[in-house]
């Protein structure tokens, strides 16, 4: 079992950037693929960007490629998601998410564990 815990949120104007981690427990954390979603309040969890065990595979949603990086760094047991050019839009609470298998996949149901949350708040 793997516990995650999200930090880097917080309140930027349009266009400006952060950066979100997330923190694993546990010595296997290279053994799972991650995964960023975000959610508004009363819509469906949304898939943002997922990356496999390796770091060298990687997947975007359509609406964040090219303005958000997914990265990760097994010797620190983190999980990065950089966010530039932010827009409104991009507002919601953003989740970090482990997933046993080693395919990467953008569907919630896909994943195992779940971090708390983090909320990223854009202005206009």
């Amino acid at each position: 079992q793997v516990q995650l815990v999200e930090s880097g949120g917080g309140a930027v104007q349009a266009g400006g950037s952060l950066r979100l981690s997330c923190a694993a427990s546990g010595r296997t954390f290279s053994s799972y693929v991650m995964g960023w979603f975000r959610q508004v309040s009363g819509k469906e969890r949304e898939f943002v960007s997922t990356i496999d065990r390796s770091g060298r595979l990687t997947s975007y949603a359509d609406s964040v490629k090219g303005r958000f990086t997914i990265s990760r760094d097994n010797a620190k047991n983190t999980v990065y998601l950089l966010l530039n050019s932010l827009k409104p839009e991009d507002t919601a609470v953003y989740y970090c998410a482990a997933r046993t298998s080693w395919a990467i996949k953008t569907q919630a149901r896909e994943y195992d564990y779940w971090g708390q949350g983090t909320q990223v708040t854009v202005s206009s």
